[in-house]
């Protein structure tokens, strides 16, 4: 953490020269100058993002909002031991953001607070001029991806959607055997989010994770707002980890777009056993009756022909996963079992463990930046999409994961949600980019700044 801390100190955007941003009411950055920075939201997550803040010199942190008077206590401390300046606080009611969103000495803010929050925020952010990096995923309707889309290009405001395991190491490692074609012309991905969150839905209002089975206003953290997706929708409510990464590879939104999606869900009863194991029969919350499939299926073909399965797989016990698969005419390599055939490079119909491929093919920034991003957080990768916003912000040009990742993206949850209230009916994929995933041109992953 000590040379994390002495790296991000010493790290400055050396290609920038003085720049005119309107969206920062027409402040002028220089090398030497920092991004304001205000958090809405500082919940562990935010806190995660404060904490990988304060290790940088070209940031300063201007305001902080919550409405949980403790966590804002616990911010103010981590930004005192730092030796950083007092922010701002907001959170006096849940639109007190907005007058954080008024303020002259913020240019940038990060948004990590319950899912119903994140378009709202977002879209007032923009509103106000401000860049916004919004935490997974960042919409829960149709409406709301059109509503991200339709300020972005109104206002010309940029947002960045948060999805950290788009710089997971061996996620970048893999994107870079796409790149440079080792699998051939691509066919097929699956990828999903299969985690086992009994414990994070679930506690005794005191315990953030692994007690209890309260929820609602009963709980604490996460399972204060989280379990009511489980109890009044039936989708996949969220894709991106998964989804995310395995889009880029395919150049979603950059000549090539999510076409048609169909979902399926099995029965649900995960929670309600865990429910029961934990506190028995005759709790209040054994009664309820939860709405989302344990697991849910999805499969979207996309206008290259290629076909993607999405796995949402969290109310079952079961290890992390997931589930990446990437396949071409060539070869695939599948995560469960870190195995990677190459067609002429592998023995015939035997797997290769994948390590050395993947170090073979290790991404620049993880060979330059690594040994740093360790300790930031999920084994690095909060590093790496934290400075691609802070980068991005700075200059005030659209970041790698836009407005219309973001929209695709999310738009899963509603989607999935419609075709399986229809008997896995497909469900066509709005086109956010209007046409223009036909010539917009993939962003350039393989490099070492961000």
């Amino acid at each position: 953490m000590t040379t994390r801390r002495k790296f991000i100190r010493n790290t400055s955007i050396a290609s920038m020269g003085i720049v005119t941003v309107p969206g920062f009411a027409h402040k002028k950055f220089s090398v030497t100058d920092k991004l304001n920075v205000g958090l809405i939201g500082v919940g562990l997550r935010g806190t995660n993002h404060l904490q990988n803040l304060l290790l940088r010199k070209d940031v300063n942190v201007t305001a902080i909002c919550d409405i949980d008077e403790n966590r804002i206590a616990i911010a103010k401390k981590h930004i005192a031991d730092a030796n950083g300046k007092s922010p701002k606080v907001f959170g006096s009611n849940e639109h007190d953001y907005k007058n954080l969103l008024a303020l002259q000495e913020v240019d940038a803010v990060i948004i990590a607070t319950p899912w119903l929050w994140h378009t709202r925020m977002t879209v007032d952010a923009m509103e106000a001029g401000k860049y916004a990096g919004v935490e997974v995923s960042a919409s829960n309707t149709l409406e709301e991806c059109w509503d991200l889309v339709n300020t972005h290009e109104r206002t010309g405001t940029h947002m960045m959607i948060l999805e950290n395991v788009n710089y997971r190491r061996d996620v970048l490692a893999v994107l870079n055997m796409v790149k440079q074609n080792v699998f051939g012309e691509m066919v097929h991905y699956r990828c999903g989010y299969q985690h086992d969150l009994r414990h994070v839905k679930f506690n005794d209002g005191k315990t953030a994770y692994g007690k209890g089975v309260e929820f609602g206003e009963k709980g604490i953290s996460e399972s204060k707002w989280r379990t009511e997706h489980s109890v009044k929708r039936n989708a996949d409510v969220y894709p991106t980890h998964g989804l995310g990464p395995v889009a880029i590879m395919a150049d979603v939104n950059r000549g090539n777009r999510f076409v048609s999606m169909t979902s399926h869900a099995t029965k649900g009863i995960g929670l309600h056993n865990y429910i029961v194991g934990q506190g028995g029969t005759e709790h209040p919350n054994a009664k309820i009756k939860f709405k989302q499939g344990d697991v849910i299926t999805s499969t979207i073909n996309t206008a290259n022909g290629e076909t993607i399965i999405i796995t949402h797989d969290c109310n079952l016990p079961r290890p992390y996963s997931l589930g990446f698969r990437v396949q071409g005419a060539n070869g695939l390599w599948e995560v469960d079992g870190s195995r990677i055939y190459v067609e002429g490079k592998s023995e015939p119909h035997q797997w290769d463990d994948a390590k050395p491929w993947l170090e073979q093919y290790d991404h620049p920034l993880w060979k330059k930046y690594g040994a740093y991003a360790l300790n930031a957080g999920h084994g690095g990768m909060d590093f790496f999409v934290l400075n691609s916003f802070v980068e991005s912000a700075k200059q005030n040009i659209a970041p790698p994961l836009d407005t219309y990742d973001a929209a695709a993206w999310s738009a899963v949850t509603p989607l999935s949600e419609a075709s399986i209230a229809n008997n896995g009916e497909p469900q066509d994929f709005p086109d956010f980019t209007r046409g223009l995933w036909i010539k917009r041109k993939p962003y350039e992953w393989m490099k070492e700044t961000y």
